[in-house]
């Protein structure tokens, strides 16, 4: 298996799709759906590798991997060919029968990362919601902490979705205002703090909630002891420690899991985005019996979690991590992508960080903010997202090519050089 030419094969577009010009879709999309969300006036059609076309053929490198869902890159040709083997097939049984794809893959996916079990779900925020419910479960039934007074340590400025219950511990006024009133049983501390999880920490908390690296924030690395500490904690409080891998994991950092960079084993994972390929929506959780085992028949599910296709497409993912070169490039390249960046610092730049093929700049916002810097680049045939005011994030498929990687840092540096001279 190879990544080879992934990334640079021509995606012939649809110029005509049904007729409707990108100014055309904006305006329905704009018309007909809820405003929630923001996105860059680009309105793609087809993708290939690392490339993407819009409706009118202009192509463009895809920096964004749908916020690591694309990791394997558009197009990919080994899990398409797992998706319509398994379409001609069956694609949903619901989990009141068995199926064929059901036990090959928890089976592999909890090998991967050496655990015991799976819980499967769609979205990274049920994964996540799953995780609180087990936790808290596991509190009251193993732990012996009094009912309904469970506590979770997280962190601030994390992000682990936007249900109710997760906005209830959200710092981003934006996910969390005006949805109240907001779920209790959740104590923030700061991000990379271990002292002030030990001090968040009594005899009702449950589990400690953590990202290894916080994504939305803008791809910040926590200090190297941050989660050998936490681990630590959890162990002498008789604590779970959950790892929310949804974004961090299954190949963006270089590695399967983010936690690996430190050695460290959680006791739960929380897998969502790359699992399904992007192809689909699948995540799950990740523990031994001793934690997944509190979860008995009728306490928690979905029709779609676990279904055939996600366990056709979840064992490919699972093997192409374990047996393609995708976590190789990710850190050959991601070598590349530090050393450009830190080469543009001074230069419009303020600080860069970055783990893998992972990125968060921090643009001058007397320059641009994050927004209009994204609007500038995707001129010059680049995707990219912004966060949090002038923060902009960089997650490439792992299948594109340092030629292809260069180029676009290139037309970053361009869109840079630009925004200075409009200054002067």
């Amino acid at each position: 298996m190879t990544t080879q030419n992934l990334g640079q094969q021509d995606s012939a577009g649809n110029p005509g799709g049904q007729g409707l010009s990108s100014a055309d879709h904006i305006e329905l999309a704009q018309t007909r759906s809820a405003h929630n969300y923001s996105p860059l006036p680009v309105v793609i059609a087809e993708g290939r590798g690392a490339w993407v076309t819009d409706v009118e053929g202009r192509r463009y490198l895809d920096c964004l991997a749908g916020y690591s869902a694309m990791n394997f890159g558009h197009h990919n040709p080994d899990l398409l060919a797992a998706a319509h083997a398994q379409l001609d097939r069956v694609t949903l049984t619901s989990r009141a029968f068995y199926n064929d794809q059901f036990g090959p893959w928890v089976s592999a996916l909890a090998d991967m990362v050496g655990k015991e079990k799976v819980l499967p779900m769609n979205t990274g925020a049920e994964a996540v919601e799953t995780g609180i419910k087990v936790a808290r479960k596991w509190g009251y039934e193993v732990k012996g902490v009094p009912e309904n007074q469970a506590t979770i340590v997280v962190a601030g400025a994390n992000f682990h979705g936007r249900t109710t219950t997760i906005i209830s511990f959200s710092s981003d006024s934006e996910a969390k205002t005006g949805f109240g009133p907001y779920t209790p049983g959740f104590r923030s501390v700061a991000y990379g703090d271990a002292r002030a999880v030990e001090d968040a920490i009594d005899e009702t908390t449950v589990a400690v909630l953590i990202e290894p690296v916080q994504g939305e924030a803008g791809v910040i690395v926590p200090p190297a002891d941050y989660l050998p500490r936490i681990r630590e904690i959890c162990d002498a409080n008789r604590v779970l420690f959950i790892a929310d891998e949804v974004q961090s994991g299954l190949g963006r950092t270089g590695t399967i899991r983010a936690c690996e960079h430190t050695g460290v084993v959680p006791d739960a994972y929380l897998f969502g985005k790359a699992l399904g390929g992007g192809v689909l929506p699948v995540s799950a959780m990740v523990a031994d019996e001793d934690v997944l085992g509190v979860i008995q028949p009728g306490q928690h599910g979905s029709t779609f979690g676990g279904n055939p296709l996600a366990g056709a497409v979840g064992q490919t993912v699972v093997r192409m991590l374990t047996e393609g070169p995708y976590l190789e490039n990710a850190r050959k390249l991601g070598e590349v992508l530090r050393r450009r960046l830190e080469g543009f610092v001074g230069n419009g730049v303020v600080s860069a960080r970055s783990i893998g093929l992972w990125a968060g700049v921090d643009v001058d916002p007397a320059l641009a903010s994050g927004k209009e810097l994204c609007k500038r680049l995707a001129e010059h045939g680049v995707l990219v997202k912004d966060t949090h005011g002038s923060t902009v994030r960089m997650s490439p498929p792992l299948v594109i090519s340092e030629d292809d990687l260069n180029w676009g840092l290139d037309r970053f540096g361009e869109v840079l050089a630009e925004l200075r001279a409009e200054q002067r």
